[in-house]
């Protein structure tokens, strides 16, 4: 994510009706014995202790998490096998708009088959916290969480910070850097510019309407008519820079911390908006290995896991950002509030959707994780 892209200076300042009646009855009888909105203090055994309470309790760990390829998360698995030998994880990534409403239908049909949900569609964890569907649990340092990090009762944690916003190859730039999202407009950028679909991914959407808002429809038609490369999935922008198809990327993520001869250059201007949001994570209730589960989330937020995170910005109010950055909740330009706000009204949603379909037409291509059906992990 000349000087004035320079990483210290620029951020100082500043579900479905296919589910139809079986979804009804699901909510009819989601909610189990336990109250929905329990809490309890937070977790106090350690993680090795944890480690062998899963081994004991089956040793399987079911994963369904957001994201845009099959292998996006192979690192993250790779770390936690090696770091806790003997739990066999599944771990499957699909676009959350379609793990969602897989879960949904699994939960509607008696065949659950994640034990956590790590998703972008944060407007599922509240409804699914009012079904009775999540697991109340607050993991060791859930009181170091940012408040808008966690669900006051447990029911959600969020276990990564993600930012979306706009980025170039330094090779195809040169000196030329786009300096702000208003450059991305210049004529002489036609034909290179390559963006994941904003109607096909909510954080790209809200980054392309706070990008309408703040530079007029105008913008957008100019944007429109720069011969864009859209494409699914919101690798696709690196994807297409690190190729040599393109030399701006718009809508996916990156890093402010990376070398400043890293050959993709990830984008902020002060004082012009970005977007970024908490990965939210949560314990199902019928999970078949909740410790694991358990496990899983303390791990995901603990502070070592939280200082190596690869944007630098963490989940907890007493790990430092790496890189010299500011939390990012102390950035307004990221609208950290308005996405969760945005990401509610789903009516709205689909009104920004359609609008930009008007303007780029629409989405084409098949999804990047492949199409994985009613119970992938089973």
């Amino acid at each position: 994510m000349s000087s004035f892209l320079n990483r210290r200076r620029i951020l100082t300042t500043g579900a479905g009706a296919v589910l139809g009646l079986g979804a009804a009855a699901a909510q009819a009888t989601a909610s189990p014995s336990a109250p929905r909105n329990a809490s309890g203090p937070e977790e106090t055994r350690t993680l090795d202790e944890l480690h062998q309470a899963a081994l004991a309790e089956d040793g399987k760990l079911v994963i369904y998490a957001g994201g845009d390829t099959p292998t996006q998360q192979d690192r993250l698995k790779a770390a936690f096998t090696r770091r806790f030998p003997g739990i066999d994880m599944t771990l499957i990534v699909d676009y959350s708009k379609y793990h969602d409403v897989r879960v949904d239908n699994q939960l509607a049909t008696g065949s659950l088959v994640p034990d956590v949900v790590q998703l972008q569609t944060l407007h599922d964890f509240p409804r699914w916290k009012e079904q009775g569907r999540l697991l109340p649990y607050k993991p060791a340092g859930f009181s170091k969480l940012h408040h808008r990090f966690r669900d006051p009762q447990g029911a959600w944690v969020a276990g990564a910070v993600i930012g979306f916003s706009f980025m170039y190859g330094l090779a195809a730039v040169g000196s030329d850097a786009p300096r702000t999202p208003l450059d991305l407009v210049d004529p002489k950028w036609k034909g290179k510019i390559a963006s994941s679909y904003p109607h096909d991914d909510d954080a790209v959407l809200f980054l392309y309407k706070l990008y309408a808002e703040r530079y007029g429809w105008d913008w957008v038609a100019r944007l429109a008519a720069q011969d864009v490369w859209f494409a699914r999935g919101s690798n696709s922008p690196e994807d297409a820079l690190n190729g040599g198809q393109a030399a701006i990327g718009v809508g996916g993520a990156g890093s402010l911390t990376a070398s400043a001869s890293e050959p993709v250059q990830w984008a902020v201007a002060d004082g012009h908006p970005f977007m970024a949001w908490g990965q939210r994570l949560a314990v199902l209730r019928q999970a078949k290995n909740p410790t694991a589960a358990k496990l899983y989330l303390n791990w995901v937020l603990s502070a070592q896991r939280q200082q190596a995170a690869f944007n630098g910005w963490s989940v907890r109010t007493d790990v430092t950002p790496a890189g010299g950055l500011k939390p990012i909740w102390k950035y307004p330009n990221a609208h950290l509030d308005g996405f969760p706000r945005f990401m509610a009204d789903r009516a709205e949603v689909e009104r920004w959707k359609q609008t930009f379909a008007l303007y780029i037409g629409e989405v084409k291509g098949d999804p990047t994780p492949g199409w994985l059906g009613l119970h992938p992990g089973a």
